[in-house]
């Protein structure tokens, strides 16, 4: 049994661990603090596919601006952001506007296996009838352009910069800094969870230096959509390597940690803290050690607390729950391959958790491909790509 799956075996707290990444920048590489504290996040990622990020180089205002201005950007008429939709590249690049990208849980089977093993109490809100999410998204690409042609030019286009003039002279600046905040941050956690894997810090990493990541704020009508019970993002897994968010100025994000059945509603410490989750690049280069996290964001009551609260303390404000989220993506050309020393350890974990009597689902195979294969392959089933 591996030091990383040992206490798999113990009743899990429903809190997420909190990694700090503080100690990682601050303290040798070779000391018991830092290796302690890369073995918590490794162990974070198996267990629950997900963390909290302490990094107190983040700052709560750089988040409370980005949110003001894409609150300000999807107030606008519809037709004003749809000069910035591209569908002809798959939507990653500007806006997706609402009801076009499909839960891939509404129709994948295993997925819905997922969904029956858990207890009735704990499932997501019921989405195979679901229609298109009723949310709209904005991405932004936070990349270093790669010194060789990539074969996927589809997924590394250039930015949009809105043109509407109370947006745009805010929107490069406000974007890239709190941009470079999370990315920096996720970059820190990527070497992290290497190390406690046994691996060499910079193996993620590098693999990600030219990846197309994305600055990927999901907006939410809520004087449309505000009811209890609504979906807003149907229940489903992300197609990177890790997600990492700020701070949403209103609740209804819950997460599905792989080792309890439990429905988790998240909470962000305010200050300098981040949630970060595991997505399927991870999953897939782990040969599945590492799950990528199931999670969907609905109204619930704590949702419309919120909602009337601001309200009464910010009529001024428009009514849009902004996800402050960021998608790290390993480099488009990587060969996607499993590590093998990690699959080794996902036998035994999977092996572990049959005994326990929690079972997930058939084997996955991890078939070698590259990136950018695996990410047209995700987008064909979300509807972003035909």
């Amino acid at each position: 049994m591996t030091v990383l799956s040992q206490d798999l075996t113990t009743d899990l707290p429903m809190d997420l661990p909190v990694v700090d990444l503080d100690v990682f920048l601050n303290h040798a590489r070779d000391s018991p603090e830092v290796q302690a504290e890369c073995v918590k996040a490794a162990k974070a990622l198996i267990t629950y596919g997900a963390l909290v990020l302490h990094d107190s180089r983040v700052s709560e205002q750089d988040n409370s601006t980005f949110l003001d201005l894409l609150e300000d950007y999807f107030a606008q008429p519809e037709e004003d952001m749809k000069r910035d939709e591209r569908p002809e590249l798959s939507y990653q690049i500007g806006v997706t506007l609402e009801n076009t990208e499909k839960p891939k849980c509404a129709v994948d089977e295993p997925c819905l296996h997922v969904i029956e093993r858990l207890e009735p109490s704990e499932r997501p809100l019921d989405i195979t009838a679901h229609d298109p999410d009723p949310k709209c998204r904005f991405f932004w690409r936070m990349v270093e352009p790669p010194p060789y042609k990539t074969e996927f030019p589809g997924l590394n286009a250039a930015n949009i910069t809105p043109g509407a003039p109370h947006i745009k002279e805010r929107w490069e600046p406000t974007m890239n800094q709190w941009g470079t905040s999370m990315k920096n941050a996720v970059e820190g956690l990527t070497e992290m969870a290497a190390v406690g894997l046994g691996l060499p810090a910079e193996t993620f990493k590098d693999a990600g230096r030219y990846g197309p990541h994305l600055l990927a704020p999901t907006a939410s009508d809520l004087k449309k959509y505000g009811q209890q019970d609504t979906i807003l993002a149907g229940f489903h897994t992300d197609l990177n390597f890790l997600t990492i968010h700020g701070r949403s100025r209103y609740p209804g994000l819950h997460i599905w940690a792989r080792n309890t059945g439990k429905r988790i509603p998240v909470k962000i410490p305010p200050g300098n803290y981040l949630l970060v989750q595991a997505g399927k690049q991870l999953e897939h280069i782990t040969g599945g050690l590492i799950k990528a996290g199931f999670h969907e964001v609905v109204v619930n009551e704590k949702t419309i607390d919120v909602i009337e609260a601001r309200k009464r303390d910010f009529p001024e404000r428009p009514l849009v729950r902004i996800s402050s989220t960021f998608f790290w993506h390993l480099s488009s050309d990587h060969d996607l391959t499993p590590i093998p020393e990690l699959v080794e350890q996902a036998r035994e974990v999977r092996v572990q958790q049959f005994n326990l009597g929690k079972d997930e689902g058939e084997e996955v195979e991890y078939l070698p491909m590259k990136v950018g294969e695996q990410v047209q392959s995700e987008l064909k089933h979300i509807a972003l790509m035909v």
